[in-house]
């Protein structure tokens, strides 16, 4: 046989050995560079007994070279299925020491401690370790609440800090810088006003503020001179031995002062400039747990306390901070007895009452409401503000978590939802806190601590849930709503689950539901209550999903329904009429507040559930004008059935939701995870059973079938004896059991929750900018000058169209506010301040400094830079 060969075509590449590899490993693939080789073959054959010569064409691959090259395959992800929280179990103990606690971080006995630490050394050792990191926020502050009962106490002691003008003068008292500086090692910045000084509304507010902050400038002569006056119009007396005294017997200040952080020096300090003004000072150190009772459960007229060190966090990133006079300064705060022994000046209850109601028609008129209400609210002085700080919350690094930029882990509305070991589904998680269960839980009255609230928050949810970063809602378990305005009125939209609109006339339709009747146990409509057609400001639509009762269960596994909503729209109302057997003095003020602007509600459709609301009060952004009707109360969720139990123990005067009440009627507060009420709440529980009960029957009953009522009595009968509370919500965490003694809690994961866990994945690092500021040291009076304010965002510059204003302050050489203005950008992370003659002109010889104040879209937090220059003629 001949043969003869031809190449034919070219080399080609081919990848082979390619094997199934797990994502992100490292896997061997060759490439093989081969040849087409083309042969032309001869043969013999015979074709009809004659023997044939034929040439056939053979084609084969040849390989040539071959070369190994590890690369990494990335395998498509498997798609998540696993619903609600990441992590199977949470343990949440007691740790006051944050020292403690970084160094049980470090060897992994607990993976977060949700805590706001202030603390520079704790933080330094937390980023020297490999094996820790951090959350960064801004939204806790130190304050000191004043007793305002008196001037004398029952006992006849003396309370100096019923006199506003006493309170007043605390403001001279206090070095604030020295408070940042000294105690907390720079790791706060002094505050004055009820106002986050890292917020939005501080930034447009600045010159107002800093106008307020250099005449409360610390300044203990003049503290002295007035309080000195006072005490004197009071009646009492300076001693020889440079004390004071009232009816023969010192005036002793009792200071009630934390222990767990910083406030304890802080009491120590205040304590030292008290004495030196005269008083004596009882030094009361108290735990949480210890204080709680004293000053915002116990009766301030008992006088065990004249000033306690107190201390707040903002759970999520501001929008307006307007309500923050009306909650801090006046009885619409809380129902507790301090804040209901808070008497105001009428024009400042107004005012704070306005804010609160945003009753306003422009940006300008809100912004002389808020001059006005925060220099009278210095001369109130109910609190004083200490310090903002700039905390720290230490967490393994090793565990991934939504942290809030104000409220960090313990204050965010996504911490649940986004807790998880890094990489991994399922396992469990160890949260240490300074202090838990530290008042009693109830929906309705019960503790207000943030450790408490951030673990109650994580059994149940929001109808919205605010942006960590922005703090505009974003929906979660409603689908989507209209706003509709008033024309003219200051409201912008910025996401698009909601829409806007505005109308040059809003009326309340005479169905709306605008009161109750707490005898009928009724509504009253629009049409019954008022004689001429009412118009508001604003009106929401808000719209449920369509699968809401079939996919929403409560943890007990009983069906959430619209009888849960309509429940929580009663008890809007009912706890605050007199005619109700759950009257409770304590929420008259706060009701109050809200029917001056409130003015009525609709139910659309049952199924699905929309329902409509029409209110004066507005919000500046339409997704924060939302009145969902969800039945998130104050302090937790609530079903319609297991409210009933604590309903008619608190009607039967066997127990009270809020501790103001209960001190009255001399009962326990109602605690619906542990303590002896549970055993009251298991005798209603039995009772209600049996009467197949339903609360506010003759509205409510309209929204429940007899199969309901048996059904969720069961079930919760049920979940008494398994669990051993009657704690209930609908989020991804249940109550498994709460140990108040041991000071331990256990959630477990609600394997019925209907949402994915990835779904509030989202939210990664803030775009916090960086600001610095160069320009001239030396500026001539009458002259000009410019000054560059650089912004930047790790390396990159802030685009101008992410800025929304960079402000400027000068504070002259007297330290008084000389100039206000706003810098001009140039181009992306570049702004100009150009100081013209008029401005200098103004300017006195001798040191200056320039403030800027740069506002973000992209965060709700200001970023700032100062810098000092001399001017000279």
């Amino acid at each position: 046989m001949l043969k003869k060969s031809l190449t034919i075509m070219a080399i080609m590449a081919l990848l082979v050995a390619v094997l199934a590899a797990c994502a992100g490993e490292p896997t061997v693939v060759t490439t093989v560079e081969t040849q087409i080789v083309t042969e032309v073959q001869t043969r013999v054959v015979e074709v009809g007994g004659e023997t044939v010569v034929e040439e056939v064409v053979v084609t084969r691959v040849v390989e040539i070279a071959s070369t190994p090259e590890v690369i990494v395959v990335e395998a498509t992800p498997e798609p998540v299925t696993r619903t609600g929280a990441w992590v199977d179990t949470v343990v949440v103990i007691e740790e006051a020491s944050a020292d403690a606690a970084v160094n049980r971080l470090a060897v992994g006995d607990i993976d977060i401690y949700a805590f706001q630490v202030t603390n520079p050394a704790v933080r330094d050792n937390v980023l020297a370790s490999s094996e820790l990191a951090l959350e960064r926020s801004f939204g806790s502050y130190s304050e000191l609440s004043f007793n305002p009962v008196g001037p004398e106490f029952p006992d006849g002691n003396l309370n100096p800090f019923a006199v506003p003008a006493v309170r007043e003068a605390m403001n001279w008292l206090v070095d604030r810088q020295y408070i940042a500086e000294e105690i907390h090692g720079g790791m706060a910045v002094p505050r004055w006003l009820p106002f986050n000084g890292a917020s939005n509304d501080y930034a447009s507010i600045a010159d107002i503020a800093r106008a307020l902050e250099l005449k409360y400038g610390y300044n203990k002569e003049l503290a002295q001179e007035v309080i000195s006056a006072e005490m004197e119009a009071l009646g009492a007396t300076l001693g020889s031995d440079g004390k004071w005294q009232y009816n023969g017997a010192p005036v002793v200040i009792t200071l009630l002062i934390r222990t767990e952080d910083e406030r304890r020096d802080i009491g120590d300090y205040l304590g030292n400039q008290l004495e030196d003004i005269g008083f004596t000072v009882v030094r009361d150190y108290k735990t949480a747990a210890e204080a709680s009772p004293i000053w915002i459960n116990g009766d301030p007229a008992a006088g065990l306390f004249h000033i306690y060190t107190g201390g707040w966090i903002t759970t999520a990133v501001p929008r307006d901070l307007g309500g923050n006079f009306a909650f801090f300064y006046t009885d619409q705060g809380l129902a507790s007895p301090l804040w209901q022994a808070y008497e105001n000046d009428p024009e400042f209850y107004d005012l704070a009452t306005r804010l609160d109601n945003n009753d306003f028609t422009t940006l300008e008129e809100r912004r002389e409401l808020i001059a006005r209400a925060a220099e009278l609210a210095m001369q109130d002085s109910m609190r004083i503000w200490l310090i903002d700080r700039a905390s720290i919350t230490p967490r393994r690094a090793d565990i991934s978590v939504a942290a809030d930029l104000y409220g960090s882990v313990a204050g965010s509305t996504l911490w649940p939802y986004t807790l998880r070991q890094v990489g991994e589904i399922g396992g469990s998680v160890t949260i240490a806190m300074p202090s838990i269960l530290t008042n009693p839980w109830n929906p309705l009255g019960g503790s207000n601590w943030i450790y408490d609230a951030m673990l109650y928050r994580g059994t149940g949810e929001f109808a919205v849930n605010p942006d960590p970063f922005t703090g505009l809602n974003w929906p979660n378990r409603i689908e989507r709503a209209e706003v509709v305005v008033k024309e003219g009125l200051p409201v912008g939209k910025t996401l698009d689950w909601v829409s806007l609109e505005f109308a040059s006339e809003i009326a309340v339709p005479g169905d709306a539901w605008v009161d109750w009747d707490a005898t009928e146990q009724r509504f009253i409509t629009a049409a019954e209550a008022y004689t001429q057609t009412v118009t508001v400001n604003s009106k929401n639509i808000v719209y449920y999903p369509a699968d809401l009762y079939d996919t929403v269960k409560w943890h007990d596994g009983s069906a959430f329904s619209a009888a849960d909503v309509v429940m929580a729209i009663i008890l809007q109302f009912d706890r605050a009429k007199e005619d109700s057997p759950n009257f409770d003095s304590g929420v008259v003020a706060g009701f109050n507040a809200f029917m001056s602007a409130f003015r009525g509600v609709r139910i659309l459709s049952v199924d699905p559930l929309i329902l409509e609301t029409y209110t004066n009060n507005y919000q500046l952004d339409a997704e924060q004008n939302i009145n969902a009707w969800w039945p998130q109360y104050g302090f937790g969720s609530g079903a319609w059935h297991n409210l009933a139990l604590g309903l008619r123990a608190d009607a039967e005067g066997l127990a009270a939701f809020t501790s103001g009440k209960a001190n009255t009627n001399e009962v326990e507060q109602i605690s619906y995870i542990s303590g002896p009420t549970l055993t009251i709440l298991k005798e209603q529980l039995d009772a209600s059973a049996a009467e197949s009960y339903i609360p506010y029957a003759a509205t409510l009953g309209e929204y429940i079938s007899d199969s309901e009522v048996a059904e969720r009595y069961s079930n919760l009968a049920e979940w008494y004896r398994r669990r051993g509370h009657f704690w209930l919500g609908t989020g991804v965490f249940y109550l498994e059991r709460a140990f108040p003694v041991e000071g331990t809690v256990i959630l477990q994961r609600n394997t019925a929750y209907p949402d994915l866990a990835t779904r509030w994945d989202r939210f990664s690092a803030p775009a916090i900018s960086e600001v610095d500021l160069d320009g001239e040291g030396r500026v001539t009076i009458g002259g000009t000058a410019t000054y560059e304010v650089y912004v930047t965002y790790q390396g990159e510059d802030y685009a101008v169209d992410d800025i929304a204003e960079v402000k400027y302050l000068i504070i002259d050489a007297n330290g008084e506010l000389a100039h206000v203005g706003t810098a001009d950008a140039v181009s992306d992370g570049l702004w100009e301040i150009n100081l013209d003659a008029e401005i200098t002109g103004k300017l006195v010889a001798g040191s200056n400094r320039l403030e800027v104040i740069v506002v973000s879209k992209r965060v709700a937090l200001p970023s700032n830079a100062s810098l000092q220059f001399v001017t000279a003629p």
